[in-house]
């Protein structure tokens, strides 16, 4: 009779279970696979687990959340009733009866830490897409010091989620400058305790936090610094690679910055649009800053052609070298420029777009009067043109362009040009491009990936099939030697 009571239980937890909302099975399933991934130390299992909850993300609702709650957490906690208050009033009342007690028997009751953490993150995560900003601030900061009271160390992939929306939170809110000396207490924990994919995420979380107001050389300090590591995550190196390359642009390492914005660009995954779009936006500016015009190709990216429309135009006014159009194009997408903050270094260009348009005059013209320079340039300057007498003489200096002044009768005496491939210069590009793609397979072979102790597993099984294929000719061998014996 008591195996026929429990039989019937079982087949009642079941059938209640059964009405589970979807979203919610998920995260029970979730919350298994970090339970195991936590106690047998396997941070694949983890890390999988955090990539699952994001697809969820958006079926987030306050009910399902209260319900996972009630299940992952112990009843009476703090931590259940500190997350249950960042939830909206009344969210608790919305569950059916039957369901809130399927919830209660079949919870899992875990005191595990790691658990506890991915509480806080999908709460966190559900109030930041509700746009609850200032209760996504107060949870951020609850989770951090819950995380840092903890007497054990947490998944590292955990720790650095938390980090990130930590950060998030401070700066939709407007107070990202708060968070500094916490967020550099934070990186020096990680550095203590090894953490690598934590000092990753805190130093880009930091940099991140200078570049916001304008702190370049702080940044670049903490940069320089800090510990260097390999890169353990491709989403957080790919960001790094965006920041350095910001800060290499503003201290005019264009070369430098210009290898690390398409690096960035090219290893961010597709999905992240919004990031490629600002790594191409930075990589246009730089390029024609270096003289390089940019491929229509990087303008008709898919997704990203509205959104470089304004740099399409500026790189068609850079490349023409014509400064009224450029003057038009800064004028008409300022909005745009000073949003993406890159307006003081498209000012820088203006010496480049004269530089262009003189070296099309310079081939055009065997020889033309400064008078006619000045024209062509559209110089609004006082005095014209001694104005394009001093540029054409600097370009000369500076080797832009190949021609002699004749100051007495006021022309630029354009000389004749050479053949290029009589230069060192396509032996330079050539060599630039094999470096590039012998990089690019070294960084290939280094993210391979192989299951644990796969190549011991092989070995030990060739190895065994070697011993008995030789035992068996030497049993015959030994056969063969008493039939001769015989």
């Amino acid at each position: 009779m008591t195996q026929d009571v429990e039989m019937a239980h079982a087949d009642h937890s079941n059938s209640l279970s059964s009405s589970d909302p979807p979203t919610f099975k998920h995260l029970k399933e979730i919350a298994t696979l970090l339970e195991t991934g936590s106690q047998n130390k396997e941070t694949r299992r983890i890390s999988r687990a955090i990539r699952l909850a994001f697809t969820v993300r958006r079926k987030l609702t306050a009910r399902v959340l209260s319900m996972f709650l009630d299940y992952a957490l112990v009843q009476g906690s703090d931590a259940l009733s500190k997350l249950s208050s960042f939830l909206p009033k009344g969210s608790e009342h919305e569950m059916d009866v039957d369901t809130a007690t399927s919830a209660a028997q079949t919870s899992g009751k875990s005191t595990l830490p790691e658990l506890e953490m991915f509480c806080h993150l999908i709460v966190l995560l559900f109030l930041i897409d509700q746009k609850m900003y200032s209760e996504a601030k107060i949870c951020a900061s609850a989770s951090i010091a819950r995380l840092k009271s903890l007497k054990r160390r947490v998944a590292d992939a955990l720790a650095s989620k938390l980090y990130s929306y930590y950060s998030l939170s401070y700066e939709l809110t407007g107070h990202l400058a708060e968070i500094r000396g916490e967020l550099l207490a934070l990186h020096r924990l990680v550095t203590l305790h090894h953490d690598e994919l934590g000092q990753e995420t805190l130093l880009n979380l930091l940099l991140r936090n200078y570049l916001h107001y304008n702190l370049y050389d702080q940044a670049e300090k903490l940069r320089s610094k800090a510990p260097s590591f390999g890169a353990h995550s491709n989403q957080q190196h790919c960001r790094y690679l965006f920041y350095v390359g910001k800060i290499q642009t503003i201290q005019l390492e264009y070369t430098d910055a210009k290898e690390s914005l398409l690096q960035a660009a090219r290893k961010a995954p597709v999905s992240a649009c919004g990031f490629r779009i600002q790594c191409n936006k930075w990589a246009v500016i730089v390029r024609l800053l270096l003289g390089e015009i940019p491929e229509r190709t990087i303008f008709m990216q898919k997704g990203m052609e509205n959104a470089l429309r304004s740099y399409f135009e500026l790189t068609n006014a850079v490349r023409i070298g014509d400064l009224g159009l450029f003057k038009n194009v800064t004028v008409k997408f300022s909005s745009t420029f000073d949003k993406d903050r890159t307006h003081n270094l498209i000012i820088r260009l203006r010496h480049n777009v004269i530089r262009t348009g003189l070296r099309n005059i310079s081939i055009s013209y065997s020889r033309i009067s400064l008078a006619d320079v000045a024209t062509k340039l559209r110089l609004d300057t006082p005095n014209p043109i001694a104005d394009a007498e001093s540029i054409v003489a600097k370009a000369i200096r500076d080797g832009a362009i190949d021609a002699a002044l004749d100051h007495a009768n006021g022309w630029m005496l354009s000389k004749e040009t050479g053949d290029i491939y009589s230069t060192t210069e396509p032996q330079s590009a050539f060599d630039s491009r094999i470096a590039f793609c012998l990089n690019m397979h070294n960084e290939a072979v280094r993210a391979l990936r192989y299951p644990p102790n796969s190549h011991k597993e092989k070995e030990s099984a060739e190895k065994r099939r070697e011993r008995q294929q030789q035992e068996q000719e030497l049993a015959k061998h030994i056969a063969e030697e008493e039939d001769d014996d015989f």
